[in-house]
């Protein structure tokens, strides 16, 4: 995030917190324990790594849902980490369009660098 960026959230939460309005982190807003949290952000950053494998190959989601025997509407669900997707499936399907080991601990290892 950019140092303008930054000044622009930070203004726009304090014109919300001005309104009125609480601000938080949708964490505290759910109430989520870190397990859940740690969940939760580990399916969402699985589901853009398959997307982003997806179109390194330059394939679209039905080209893709017939590689991996799935449906267009399934990948559409497991790029937008939908309720019904499970880790499982996430993986299975980032290695199906030929993610690496290596690929996705990097994507992995990533995702908690900023705890």
């Amino acid at each position: 995030m950019t140092r303008t960026n930054r000044r622009s959230d930070r203004a726009r939460e304090a014109a919300l917190q001005a309104r009125g309005w609480r601000t938080g982190s949708v964490r505290e807003f759910l109430g989520l324990s870190d397990a859940e949290a740690a969940y939760i952000e580990l399916k969402l950053v699985l589901a853009r790594a398959l997307r982003v494998e997806r179109e390194r190959h330059g394939l679209t989601q039905a080209v893709a849902a017939k590689q991996l025997h799935s449906s267009q509407s399934r990948v559409a669900k497991m790029e937008a980490a939908d309720r019904t997707v499970s880790l499982d499936l996430l993986v299975r399907a980032y290695f199906g369009l030929g993610g690496t080991r290596a690929g996705m601990a990097r994507v992995v290892g990533r995702s908690s660098a900023g705890r």
